[in-house]
């Protein structure tokens, strides 16, 4: 990632790369203070995360499904904007459509 100061992306390059590589993970920025990455779940799939050490935004691009995070649970549609503190139990479940969520991080995920 040449250039750090700006970057511009599109969601479809970014979701059509994450296919190619076969994850459901596609990290698109890395910075010291926050990352960020494309996250796809399929339809009836598992979603397999823990808890981070970082800070957790998503905002949820397209699809349907339920979050359950520490003790709030609530269904996640597009447009859904869902913040999850650091250490906090979290995970997508009765995942209707293919979920498409943009993820944050901050400070950046450890790899």
């Amino acid at each position: 990632m040449e250039n750090q100061k700006v970057r511009f992306l599109e969601i479809s390059e970014l979701e059509r790369e994450r296919a190619l590589q076969k994850k459901s993970y596609l990290e698109c920025l890395r910075l010291p203070a926050m990352s960020a990455g494309v996250y796809v779940l399929a339809a009836g799939s598992r979603d397999p995360q823990s808890p981070h050490k970082q800070d957790e935004m998503y905002y949820v691009i397209r699809g349907r499904a339920r979050m359950r995070a520490g003790s709030e649970d609530q269904l996640v549609k597009g447009g859904s904007l869902i913040f999850v503190a650091a250490e906090v139990e979290h995970r997508f479940y009765d995942i209707e459509e293919e979920l498409t969520v943009l993820v944050f991080f901050a400070p950046a995920e450890e790899a």
